[in-house]
């Protein structure tokens, strides 16, 4: 799978991990406001200039999320981060290990 496929499929398990939680759902299904985030969130993956070479978004220079929209998905990682390491913690490790070692985009390190 590529990076950006994993990426995807951990996005989907974060929100779905937030969803259940705090909108009282069924992990796996999400309400509509998730759906909606999941989808936007999903499209700027999908566009995302650096293609497999993307940075984490945290440390990337191009901000391609609305500020709202980067707001409500920081609120999901911050939520949804810790436990994705008893949830799905495979997925949880590769996506940590993936950003040990990249070097942020555009800051010439």
């Amino acid at each position: 799978m590529s990076r950006l496929g994993k990426e995807q499929k951990t996005l989907e398990a974060m929100v779905g991990l937030y969803c259940a939680a705090k909108h009282g759902g069924v992990e796996g299904e999400v309400c509509q406001a998730c759906r909606e985030l999941l989808d936007y969130a999903s499209q700027r993956l999908e566009k995302c200039p650096f293609g497999e070479e993307k940075p984490k978004c945290s440390q990337c220079t191009v901000h391609c999320y609305k500020p709202d929209m980067r707001e409500r998905v920081r609120e999901v990682m911050r939520f949804a981060g810790p436990r994705m390491l008893t949830r799905h913690p495979v997925m949880a490790i590769q996506h940590l290990v993936q950003g040990v070692g990249r070097k942020s985009v555009g800051t010439g390190d």
